[in-house]
Order: C-alpha cells, then structure tokens, then sequence
C-alpha cells in the first residue's frame, strides 16, 4: 500500500484526473440501485420534462423515464458489458498469440491466416451481419465483439513475445524439459505483460465505443435496458430544439474515453524506463 501511495504522488496531474474519473464511475455502476432515485425502466412523467420540472435534475426522456436514473443505470450496463467483452477478447487473442509465437510452424501459420481473414472484413460490417443473423441478446453481442477484437490481441501478444521466445531463458526452459503451457505462463507471459496492460486500456476503450456505435445503430444493449449510446439515440430530436440532454450521455462516454487514455498514457510512461528531465 506505500508503494502505491509513493506512485500515486508522482503520478502527473492527467493521470490523477483519469484515476478519478475511472473510480467515480465504477462506484456509479456499483451502486446503481441505491444511486438512482427510480427503477430503471420506471416511467415516473411525461415525455421530453424539461431539466429541473416537478423535481426531476435532468428531466425526463421520450417514454418518461427520469433521465438521472437511466444515465447512472448506463455506467453499469454500458461499462460493465464492455469491460466482460474486453477480458474476454484478451484471453482469447492473449493465449492464442502467444501460443501461435511458443510453438511457432504450422500451428502459427494456421492461427495468422485465420486472423488475417477475419481482419480483412471491416468490424462494424461483420459485426452488423453476425448480430443480425444471431439476434442481439447480451451473451451473443459480448461473444461476437470479444472474438472481432480478438484479432488485435492476437497480434499484439504475437508481436511482443516474438522478440521474448528467442531468449536464452526460454531456449534454457525449453532444454530443461519444461512444458509449453509451463513456458507461456512462467517465461513469456510475465515479460509481455506492459504493453499487453496498456492495450488492454486502449481495447476497452475501443470496445466501449464499439457498443455505443452499435447501440445507437439499434443493435447493441436493448430496451429497456440503460445504455448511453441509445440514450443520445432516443433524444436526438431534442438537439432540433437546441436542447443539450442528448449530449450528457454522449459526454459522459466521451469523459470515460478520456479518463482511460490519461491512465494509459502514464503506465505507458512508467514502463518504458523514460524519466521525466528534472
């Protein structure tokens, strides 16, 4: 705990920022049910109530739901399907990378031209087809988006442990007898992990805009569950009005997107061994 205290005082002021933001909205998710002063999908007024009228902060949306609830039920549905679908992808794309890169001949050959194929057909195209032919239940929506961002992992985790497989402390491995899976975990996994941390931040965040994309598209998270990207999708016609409640949902993806970066951007600076010129 003093180590991460001392890190957290040299941390820059980006880094601070983003750490907040980051912690501000996991207690939302958290603690959604006692946060929200209504039920979810409750309609509690009329459509479209102005901010502030009959006691409602941010008013209401074009059903009549209270708009406060839904933007604090969107951090637990829209973080939380993002960052299930982010782990995944990553220990999909992680341990198949660094297996194609361990055992290396036909077995990466044959991983590295299956992810070819599926990086040559643009994501949001693919991802439209496969949801609209399978249906867009959570699960389903998770699995299709985890197995498309997987490809980037993939070649990520492919790429750094490339240069980690041909170290004497794996060739030494190797000549003790040690197992592959032995070899991935203990020798190559712990010295790529900087760079696959980082990604990771940079994948949620890709992943988190993905789902808004399809959200607003009307193939993401579904009535009546919460999702920002719907939200800024169900009260567009208020921006006709030069009314802004559209844009705070699409401000707070917007404020998480930036948080993480912030986040990232320093890890990424702690890890590369640059010191700051004092």
């Amino acid at each position: 705990m003093e180590r991460f205290w001392k890190l957290l005082k040299s941390a820059p002021p980006t880094a601070i920022f983003g750490l907040l933001v980051i912690a501000l909205y996991v207690f939302v998710a958290l603690f959604a049910p006692v946060l929200a002063p209504y039920g979810e999908s409750e309609i509690v007024g009329p459509e479209f109530l102005p901010r502030g009228e009959e006691g409602f902060i941010l008013g209401t949306d074009n059903l009549g739901r209270d708009m406060l609830t839904r933007l604090i039920y969107g951090a637990r549905n829209t973080i939380g399907i993002a960052f299930v679908t982010t782990c995944l992808a990553f220990l999909i794309g992680g341990v198949f990378g660094l297996v194609a890169t361990t055992l290396g001949g036909w077995v990466d050959q044959l991983l590295g031209r299956m992810v070819d194929v599926l990086m040559a057909i643009p994501t949001l195209i693919f991802a439209l087809l496969i949801l609209t032919i399978t249906g867009t239940s959570i699960p389903v929506l998770i699995v299709v988006i985890a197995v498309l961002d997987s490809t980037r992992v993939f070649r990520l985790a492919r790429a750094v442990s490339m240069n980690i497989v041909v170290l004497d402390f794996v060739e030494a491995a190797r000549l003790r007898g040690e197992g592959t899976w032995w070899i991935i975990t203990r020798e190559i996994l712990p010295n790529s992990l900087p760079p696959l941390v980082a990604e990771f931040g940079l994948r949620f965040c890709f992943v988190f805009l993905f789902i808004s994309a399809l959200s607003f598209l009307g193939l993401g998270i579904k009535p009546p569950l919460a999702d920002w990207a719907s939200m800024v999708r169900d009260m567009r016609t208020l921006i006709s009005f030069a009314d802004p409640t559209p844009l705070l949902p699409a401000g707070a993806i917007a404020l998480l997107t930036v948080g993480v970066n912030f986040v990232v951007d320093w890890f990424l600076h702690k890890t590369s061994g640059i010191r700051d010129e004092k």
